[in-house]
């Protein structure tokens, strides 16, 4: 248990501001403002870029909503684009705006523009939007490609709004560096210069962040990360169930255990969030939770099926726009949630959390926890471990997660393989000029490439003639034109996922038959929960699936009432396509190449509800999920092995425990999220058979283990050959990291939770073989 005591509030007088937004306040009761609230206000009305990093419930809102009000107020012609990463966060900000000018009296066209936005409101949003409210999926393929349709817009363009600026990391945050470069150079284009206004949860480097996300200096971003505002006494638990297999060392449900203390509180009437591990666990703990809570809330408006509701990517956006609506109003008194109420979508006053397991971070766990406590009341946050390694590490040395700093959210904007997809982009949007060394450009000039993020005249210059090479670009009288007969923003995608849905059809029963849409799921999601017989489950109700129209994208289910659940049983191989490049460093092997990373649903169990007993299973037919990337490699022959004097499955793991260190250094090095790479171990993909001692009978047919790194991103995007090319370099990083770590045996910030195994130790044997056996350049 910890206790963390409450802080008071911290007030500053309100700033100037133009009578109807003072009026609006007023109306709200609000007379004075927290004090970082103010400093950002007044920093962005003076043209600096701003970035507030303070707590979940902060009130950051208003450090954007009142200088973007008070600039159209000042200058009517003048704009503002909001940016938001998800649509069901945009469409929440919308309704939070639509208050405040509705309060003020004000006249200002805000709108948001998205894949769901009807083809009039496109048309009223290009013409008459003074307030557009987007992603960064639709600036990048929907509006800046077709800037000379948003002229006037651009032109008044005064202030953007980067919201949830933490979630911009890794691959994702580098591409979405190029759009705001691209999304400034045709600003530039048409005459303006605006101001940023970013707000983030807290991580671990919050000003380089925003200064490498918007490609100005550090010094020109106004940093507001002591925050104002009041907090509650907040008692943080972190539970371990009982050890239910003292001989296998495995504990309690983590899900039923879970279930349970949060229907303590719903029965206690304590406004309670629940945060499960998946999708299918939401189902199962809404299912659970409600049958132990149905007396309690039998008398509640709605019952316990309205008291208690889940909340998950595949509910229909309506569906989620009601479930937000009722927590905000009260009328639900616990939600069960994936992470997809992480993120600032306002949910209402909440006095408990309750984790399924741990999310993977720090940063995510407090910020899970920071979704209770709105109030100036007690709340309470509770971490409930399962038998997974990093939870039971967790549970021994619980300060790891207590005292702890937040993460660091990286990019790379120097991203040779994202720059070249972007200055494509780019290319298409306006010709590039490029001066020559000293020479000065006008300002439309200036805003046609000059300074196109930190690459240079000449980086750009080199970058422009290689695709001038393939044939994409044309270089005539200094400019660089877009030559390609295709739209380059319609190929690349920000983030590694799919847009292809599925829909999930209702078909009702037998008597009443019919094709209702209930939902929808991505198209990786389907293969492990709407492959046929599966039990696909929605607001704790159970369906399974008849068919699955796997070409039209359809599944159909129908309403069940089975003992079981489904989950699906999935397996993973790496297989090498093609050898690009080889070093061989007298023993180990270190290679790199293109890989075909395959993943297939073999397969489906049934668990029982409530007892998790195993059923029965079933058979899967579905495609592989097929993903060509590229990848670099470590494999260790049997003469390395023998040398080490550990058993070969000791050697194995060690290994295994060096890939996540590897992956741990390499994401800092690169400057992505760990997310952005994937590691996994191979015996016998890259086909390089072992050297067998015909003395060992044993040892016949055994095959190199192999540690294999791979983007985890579709065609790669150059992580995985940077960590060929700096291979020494990160091991010795490795091994750094390693020997500093204070843990004896490992935890997850070197080679992952060990209790008591050898794998720390063998993981720096290796790198002291491998050291060993480098080549002597003289």
């Amino acid at each position: 248990q910890r206790d963390i005591h409450a802080k008071k509030a911290k007030y500053s007088g309100l700033p100037r501001l133009a009578q109807p937004l003072l009026d609006s306040l007023a109306r709200r009761g609000i007379t004075s403002l927290y004090s970082h609230q103010v400093q950002a206000i007044e920093a962005a009305m003076a043209g600096r870029h701003t970035l507030v990093a303070t707590p979940t419930a902060s009130g950051k809102s208003l450090c954007f909503h009142l200088p973007v009000l008070q600039g159209i107020f000042e200058e009517p012609s003048s704009t503002a684009l909001f940016l938001y990463p998800t649509k069901a966060l945009s469409r929440d900000q919308e309704s939070s705006l639509h208050e405040m000018l509705k309060s003020s009296g004000l006249s200002v066209p805000s709108i948001v523009f998205d894949g769901d936005t009807p083809g009039d409101a496109r048309r009223s949003a290009r013409e008459k939007g003074k307030i557009i409210l987007t992603n960064p999926d639709m600036l990048h393929a929907g509006i800046l490609p077709n800037h000379a349709k948003w002229a006037t817009f651009f032109q008044g363009l005064k202030y953007v709004v980067l919201d949830e600026m933490h979630t911009y990391r890794g691959v994702f945050g580098s591409h979405m560096s190029h759009v705001i470069a691209r999304l400034k150079r045709i600003a530039a284009f048409h005459g303006a210069s605006p101001t940023f206004i970013g707000a983030t949860a807290t991580i671990g480097n919050p000003k380089e962040h925003a200064s490498l996300l918007l490609g100005v200096p550090q010094d020109e971003v106004a940093l507001i990360d002591e925050s104002g505002a009041p907090t509650c006494d907040r008692k943080v638990f972190l539970y371990n169930p009982p050890i239910v297999n003292a001989e296998m060392g495995v504990r309690g449900s983590s899900l039923k255990a879970a279930v349970r203390l949060a229907g303590d509180l719903v029965d206690a009437k304590v406004p309670t969030i629940v945060f499960a591990p998946s999708r299918n666990s939401v189902e199962v703990m809404l299912k659970y939770l409600r049958q132990r809570c149905a007396q309690s809330l039998s008398a509640a408006p709605g019952g316990v099926e309205r008291g208690i509701m889940g909340y998950r990517g595949g509910y229909l956006p309506k569906v989620r726009r009601e479930i937000e609506r009722g927590l905000r109003e009260g009328e639900i008194l616990c939600v069960v949630a994936t992470n997809a109420l992480e993120l600032g979508i306002d949910i209402g006053d909440l006095d408990a959390v309750v984790c399924a397991g741990y999310p993977g971070s720090v940063a995510g766990t407090w910020q899970r926890f920071g979704r209770a406590g709105r109030r100036n009341s007690q709340s309470i946050a509770v971490m409930v471990l399962n038998s997974g390694a990093v939870d039971q590490y967790l549970a021994r040395d619980p300060e790891y997660l207590l005292d702890s700093p937040a993460e660091q959210a990286r990019v790379e904007p120097e991203n040779p393989e994202v720059t070249i997809q972007h200055l494509k982009c780019a290319a298409f949007e306006a010709p590039f000029i490029v001066a020559a060394p000293g020479a000065k450009l006008s300002h439309p000039q200036a805003a046609s490439g000059e300074g196109y993020l930190s690459l240079g005249s000449e980086g750009l210059r080199e970058a422009l003639e290689y695709l001038t090479g393939l044939g994409l670009l044309h270089h005539s009288n200094g400019r660089y034109h877009w030559a390609g007969d295709s739209y380059p923003a319609s190929n690349i995608s920000l983030r590694n996922i799919g847009w292809d849905n599925f829909v999930i059809i209702d078909l009702g029963t037998e008597t009443e038959p019919k094709e209702e849409t209930i939902g929808e799921l991505d198209y990786r999601a389907t293969h492990t929960m709407l492959h046929e017989q599966a039990i696909y489950q929605q607001d704790a109700e159970q369906y399974q699936v008849e068919r699955l129209d796997f070409d039209n994208h359809k599944a159909f289910v129908r309403k069940v009432e089975p003992d079981y659940f489904t989950t699906a049983l999935t397996y993973r191989k790496v297989k090498v396509l093609d050898v690009l490049e080889n070093r061989e460093e007298r023993l180990a092997v270190h290679g790199f190449g293109d890989v075909q990373v395959l993943e297939k649903v073999t397969g489906y169990k049934k668990i029982k509800f409530f007892t998790h007993e195993n059923s029965g299973y079933g058979d899967v037919h579905l495609p592989e999920m097929e993903m060509h990337t590229t990848s670099y490699w470590l494999t260790l022959p049997e003469e390395f092995i023998q040398q080490l004097e550990y058993p070969r499955a000791v050697v194995v793991d060690g290994l295994r425990g060096l890939g996540q260190t590897l992956e741990t250094v390499a994401a800092l090095a690169l400057m992505c999220d760990p997310k952005d790479l994937s590691q996994t171990m191979g015996e016998g993909e890259l086909g390089t058979q072992a050297k067998i001692d015909n003395s060992a009978p044993e040892q016949i047919g055994q095959l190199d283990p192999t540690l294999l790194v791979f983007d985890a991103h579709p065609g790669g995007v150059g992580l995985a050959a940077r960590i060929f090319e700096r291979s020494d370099e990160l091991l010795d990083r490795c091994r750094e990291l390693l020997t500093s770590c204070p843990c004896p045996a490992g935890c997850p910030a070197c080679v992952g939770p060990s209790d008591g195994s050898l794998r720390k130790a063998v993981s720096l044997k290796i790198l002291e073989q491998l050291e060993k056996n480098k080549p002597i350049i003289h």
